[in-house]
């Protein structure tokens, strides 16, 4: 399984960042996810820094980590220019781009600004025309395209993106009706969220149909999902560490029982029977104040149990 670590970047610095991102890199993890807000959600009076931006500033400050947006929002930029920023950062950072693309989550910030929301099913819709060209710019040196909400035209995209066939396109979300239709056609990576595992069997279920129905092998869509990860040294602190975490994570979106709260062998075991149940990777949310020490703990107490 591949391991990564969702840090949003709520901060109004940029070293703490660096520091989580080098101390990932140093422990193994093999990505860092940022969130794709104008503001932190809910907290517009927080500070918080871009995501595109900093996804930049980290990749080119690190070696080997991949770096990417759980998921970036399709209504702040044009998939033209988003095609090309992508590509252009998978050369800059020598193939590290984790690409993750969503209709966006948050009405409110579109209002404040002035962009568009609309109904599901047209946020929908603008997300599938604009993976069409996005995927098309990966592959092609030209791109043409005619939809409902865009409209492009022998678009060149010169040079392509390091990676091949494209950097690794992810999809989070649960809904049948709009989401996994658009996983099933266009990802490489499906993410679900965090509300999404306990229902996670009967949406691995509904995928797989709908892979079906378009004539696509649903192995060939990794899976991943996101959790809350606490770690305790051993058991005379794990009530202290639970205690702390349902503070901060209590909320019923982050499903924390069905997250990794435990010691390092509790969650190498939880760990190993979701790798038995078909999911390639987890995205682990953790508090920014425990990360360092959450990651250092993950690499020298849980990682050498999964390996054996």
């Amino acid at each position: 399984m591949e391991f990564g670590v969702y840090v949003p970047q709520i901060v109004s610095e940029f070293s703490p960042l660096l520091d989580i991102a080098r101390t990932a890199e140093r422990t193994g993890f093999d990505n860092l996810w940022l969130y794709d807000h104008l503001w932190s959600p809910g907290l517009p009076e927080h500070p918080s820094l871009e995501a595109w931006t900093t996804a930049t500033a980290l990749l080119t400050a690190t070696s080997t980590l991949r770096v990417g947006a759980l998921v970036l929002c399709n209504n702040f930029r044009h998939p033209v220019l988003l095609g090309r920023m992508a590509t252009t950062l998978d050369i800059v950072s020598g193939g590290r781009l984790e690409f993750g693309l969503g209709s966006g989550s948050i009405r409110a910030e579109h209002t404040q600004a002035g962009l568009p929301w609309g109904p599901a099913a047209e946020r929908a819709a603008r997300l599938a025309e604009a993976l069409e060209i996005i995927t098309s710019m990966f592959a092609r040196e030209r791109t043409s395209f005619a939809g409902e909400h865009y409209r492009v035209d022998e678009v060149p995209n010169v040079p392509g993106p390091v990676q091949r066939p494209r950097p690794p396109v992810h999809i989070g979300g649960t809904g049948p009706k709009y989401t996994l239709p658009l996983v099933a056609r266009y990802a490489d990576v499906w993410n679900i969220p965090t509300y999404g595992l306990p229902d996670r069997r009967r949406l691995c279920g509904l995928l797989d149909a709908e892979c079906e129905r378009i004539g696509r092998d649903p192995a060939t869509i990794r899976r991943s999902h996101q959790a809350v990860l606490a770690l305790a040294a051993d058991d005379g602190e794990l009530p202290e560490v639970a205690a702390r975490t349902r503070r901060h994570f209590g909320a019923e979106a982050f499903a924390l029982d069905e997250g990794y709260v435990g010691t390092p062998a509790m969650v190498a075991d939880r760990l190993a029977e979701r790798a038995a149940q078909g999911f390639d990777a987890v995205v682990f949310m953790v508090g920014a104040k425990q990360a360092a020490a959450t990651m250092e703990l993950f690499a020298a107490e849980v990682a050498p149990r999964i390996a054996v």
